[in-house]
Order: C-alpha cells, then sequence, then structure tokens
C-alpha cells in the first residue's frame, strides 16, 4: 500500500542554523515554497521545515513538535568515506565513527552525528564486505 516516503518536517530551535547545517554540511539544498515555508531537498525527498512555536505556516502539525526528538538515516549519493571528509572539512563532529549496521534494504556501513537541534542523523553506504 505504501511506496516510498516523500517528506518529513523538521522542527528547529534555530532555523538558520538548521540551514546552515543540512545545506553547508550535508550539500542540501534551500527552497523556499507555499506562503514563504522553505525546505531542504535532496535526490526526490525534502526535509520541510518547521520553526518551533511557530503555528501559523499550516493548518496541519504533529501532536507535539519537538526539536531534537528526530533519529533519521541518510543514504549517500557518494562514498561514505568522502562524506566523513566533507564533515572533517566543515568541522562538523562525527559522534560514531563507520560501523555495520542494519538497513531496509541491505547491511549498511554507517555514521551518526548531530543536528543543531541534537537530532541523530546516521549516513550511510551500502556494507561490501
Amino acid at each position: 500500500m505504501i511506496k516510498s516516503l516523500d517528506h518529513v518536517v523538521i522542527t528547529a530551535s534555530n532555523m538558520e542554523a538548521t540551514i546552515d547545517f543540512y545545506t553547508r554540511g550535508l550539500g542540501m539544498t534551500l527552497e523556499t515554497f507555499g506562503a514563504g515555508r522553505r525546505a531542504l531537498r535532496f535526490g526526490d525527498q525534502k526535509f520541510n521545515l518547521h520553526q518551533a512555536g511557530d503555528k501559523k505556516i499550516t493548518d496541519v502539525y504533529a501532536r507535539n513538535p519537538t526539536p531534537g526528538s528526530l533519529d533519521l538515516c541518510l543514504l549517500a549519493a557518494i562514498p561514505l568515506d568522502e562524506v566523513i571528509a566533507k564533515l572533517e572539512a566543515e568541522n562538523i563532529p562525527i559522534e560514531l565513527p563507520p560501523s555495520k549496521r542494519t538497513g531496509a534494504r541491505w547491511p549498511i556501513r554507517s555514521i551518526y552525528l548531530r543536528d543543531p537541534d541534537n537530532n541523530l542523523i546516521e549516513i550511510s553506504e551500502q556494507w561490501v564486505d
């Protein structure tokens, strides 16, 4: 019945810090849509952004949108070692070094980091023995 994920909403306590982290650090593209809403696009997906406490942008919200409550796994478009080098060049700390994990489709090699709101971000590539 369900095919794929279209978007996720990130609740940010500091919108500009969140935008900087995902655009500069992770290479996502900022876009504006609707009545001034902002989103971060990557591949065929996007993260819509919601300023914590703002109830004026749309008519539907999560019951308790809370900064720092997400735990996301993203698949890298480039080799994970290149992702690591980019993060190091941008002074973005990696919380856990590369390790083997279980992904939705295959075993993955992952690193973990935190965004400005302390959301846990896992970045992965397919594990190759």
